[in-house]
């Protein structure tokens, strides 16, 4: 069997570095492993509609900025297809056959549709569209015949619901879609970053996020009044690393070397971590040495999105080339599912058999 990845963000702002460090940087070394014979990324367009429907200009500028951002972080156009969401058109008439096979409970107790409603406020009044997105999902996954999703821990539960549809629909209709597995980042640290704020979640509209593309004063004001420990109130004061979101940040960030070139005086993060917690060391160094690390990560990024975005008229013929590619294989899977379900009515007299 062929090993394939499918995965993507919704074009609602530019993307963070929890996006980065929770996939992005996973998806390029899994698109360099060699190991890999299709890579499919979605800017999910479509999905972000469904929180946004009032608001499309939002999204429709936001597609040029995510696509800006994954050249910007090493997905190669030459090894990836990346296209955008409502231009594989079926990818919606997929949805509304497996939206048959998942109940209305079943989908309120995802816990991740439940996390997003409570944190837009729809207790009251969701959209049909917002509400059904872990089917849209699936949708995009098995369209592709995915194998592999790189994604946050966040989207576990997601997943979930994916392997669930595939396995509904091959037992009902015979055995045709692919039943996929979420690969999470390998550090511990990453699996979700939280806000500068402290926040659980690092999110564009709690306005707690440090963007890829942020400038170099921008990114050292933030990190500098980045929430520490509340209770390390002096210098010589113990002070915690557990749900320290500046020692979060090394876990995710740090690299040996970084201590060599930016603070000598500590061999890696175990001993800066141990004389944080005996007392002694204050939170303005350690945040200068975490911008030091931002800043050396986070540097040709930015340099690679300017470049980029003299040339946008290529990112467009990008789009477009991994759009046309991906509606071709979507099609090719659509026909397979209307074959299963015997609604090829058309092909070969079907209709008469």
């Amino acid at each position: 069997m062929k090993k394939i990845i499918l995965t993507g963000d919704r074009p609602t702002g530019r993307l963070h570095v929890g996006h980065y460090v929770g996939s992005l940087k996973e998806r390029v070394r899994l698109q360099n492993s060699g190991e890999y014979d299709e890579i499919y990324v979605m800017i999910a367009d479509a999905q972000a509609l469904t929180d946004n429907a009032d608001n499309p200009e939002k999204v429709r500028q936001n597609i040029l900025q995510v696509a800006l951002d994954y050249l910007a972080c090493g997905i190669d156009p030459a090894k990836t297809h990346i296209f955008i969401q409502s231009m594989v058109p079926e990818l919606t008439e997929l949805s509304f056959y497996y939206m048959n096979l998942v109940t209305v409970s079943r989908l309120q107790r995802n816990p991740t549709v439940k996390s997003e409603i409570h944190m837009r406020n729809f207790e009251t009044s969701i959209p049909v569209g917002f509400f059904c997105y872990p089917i849209s999902q699936a949708a995009d996954i098995t369209a592709f015949h995915a194998t592999t999703v790189p994604a946050g821990e966040d989207q576990k539960p997601m997943i979930e619901q994916c392997c669930e549809i595939v396995r509904k629909f091959n037992a009902v209709y015979g055995d045709t879609l692919t039943e996929p597995e979420i690969v999470l980042p390998q550090n511990a640290a990453c699996l979700r970053l939280p806000g500068t704020d402290g926040k659980a979640k690092m999110s564009k509209s709690l306005g707690n996020c440090i963007y890829l593309s942020e400038e170099p004063e921008d990114i050292k004001k933030k990190v500098m009044s980045m929430y520490t420990d509340p209770n390390h109130l002096r210098v010589q004061d113990p002070g915690k690393v557990e749900g320290n979101p500046v020692f979060i940040y090394l876990d995710a960030f740090c690299r040996p070397e970084h201590f060599a070139e930016f603070w000598p005086e500590y061999q890696n993060l175990d001993e800066l971590k141990a004389h944080y917690q005996r007392g002694g060391l204050g939170d303005v160094k350690v945040k200068k040495f975490l911008n030091s690390v931002m800043q050396a990560e986070l540097e040709p990024i930015r340099t690679r999105r300017k470049e980029w975005e003299q040339r946008l008229p290529e990112v467009v013929e990008i789009l477009k080339e991994g759009s046309a590619y991906a509606e071709k294989t979507a099609a090719a899977t659509l026909a397979e599912v209307r074959k299963s379900m015997r609604i090829d009515y058309f092909e070969n007299d079907n209709l008469l058999k």
